[in-house]
């Protein structure tokens, strides 16, 4: 509840014990987000509500994060919304990023005993100062609540905004972006880039519609209207044309664009309390599973059915092309009939 805050839990589950978990740690203050890192996946970069942030190294037995940021070292001074680890630095230190409501993006990295940080970016609307009284100028900042790091263009990033703006950023820019994406009419939950496709990125918003756009291009190529606020969307790993959603109204939506352009191939409730919203959406990166989080802290776990992560069907004696050079040129395929209307299929 935002108007009473609490405390917090983080709690590490196995899919082989639901019912219990195999960590738990409590917190002074509610946690909104967090991000194993890749490489050393004991290491879980944490962020709260109080706008601190945190690291847990699973590998010590003790209840208290073994990096935590203080008002004195640089903490938000809002929520912070989405953490995510970033390649380890030139001095091979590790270090992760962190976006919060009060428009600043930073970078925080472990070196010996503490957390650095060091603001990468902040946002400012567009009209950086407003009159206030008596002549003052006031700053307005935008507020970042998501953000997602290309996967191969390592100082390229997208922040997206309560205002529904989405910033497309580099590391080394600090005060300037590189580009701005009118892209929705209200807070963009998530924005993501496609796992397979360097140029595709998606992004969901509370004004009901999911978008996929291509970063050269300030129009989206697709945009589908799920009928009510959209909480989460996510790429799969598996193909670089399906992703899935989750709507406040306790429904999970699974797309494959190779098959349906159109509409989604399945649309399920998954939580069947009244007045409670599925929140988040994630695939395991190697079986077909998505798990969807919702309001009142349930986990569902889910299984894709055949049909829903079918692979191209192999022809006797022809071999099926497969690989990210195939998924690529399966979502090129489908962006060329976008990208250039007019054109015949």
């Amino acid at each position: 509840d935002f108007m009473k805050q609490g405390h917090g839990m983080l709690l590490l589950y196995t899919l082989k014990n639901p019912s219990f978990p195999e960590y738990s740690f409590s917190s002074e203050s509610g946690v909104m987000c967090l991000d194993f890192h890749s490489d050393h996946p004991h290491l879980l970069a944490v962020g709260f509500y109080d706008g601190n942030v945190a690291i847990y190294n699973l590998k010590r037995a003790s209840p208290q994060p073994s990096y935590r940021s203080s008002a004195k070292s640089g903490k938000h001074t809002e929520p912070v919304w989405q953490v995510k680890w970033q390649k380890d630095d030139m001095d091979s230190n590790r270090n992760f990023f962190s976006v919060s409501s009060d428009g600043r993006i930073v970078s925080w990295t472990l070196v010996k005993n503490e957390l650095v940080h060091m603001d990468v970016i902040k946002l400012s609307a567009d009209e950086t100062t407003m009159q206030g009284p008596e002549g003052l100028q006031l700053q307005t900042l935008g507020s970042g609540i998501s953000f997602d790091f290309h996967k191969k263009i390592d100082y390229l990033f997208l922040v997206g905004t309560e205002e529904g703006k989405i910033y497309k950023c580099s590391k080394s820019y600090s005060s300037q972006f590189l580009d701005v994406f009118e892209a929705h009419h209200m807070a963009v939950d998530t924005v993501s880039w496609n796992p397979f496709h360097l140029k595709v990125f998606i992004s969901c918003s509370s004004d009901w519609t999911v978008k996929i756009w291509d970063h050269t291009i300030k129009t989206p190529l697709f945009v589908y209207d799920l009928a009510t606020a959209v909480g989460d969307v996510a790429w799969s790993p598996y193909s670089s044309t399906v992703f899935a959603a989750v709507t406040i109204d306790g429904q999970a939506h699974v797309f494959d664009l190779n098959v349906n352009k159109l509409e989604p191939l399945c649309s399920q409730l998954v939580v069947t309390r009244k007045k409670n919203k599925t929140t988040h959406v994630q695939f395991n990166p190697a079986d077909p599973v998505i798990i969807v989080g919702d309001e009142r802290g349930l986990i569902t776990c889910l299984k894709l059915s055949p049909n829903l992560r079918k692979k191209p069907k192999e022809k006797k004696g022809q071999e099926v092309k497969k690989g990210p050079e195939e998924e690529i040129a399966k979502l090129e395929k489908l962006l060329s009939l976008v990208r250039q209307p007019g054109k015949k299929e």
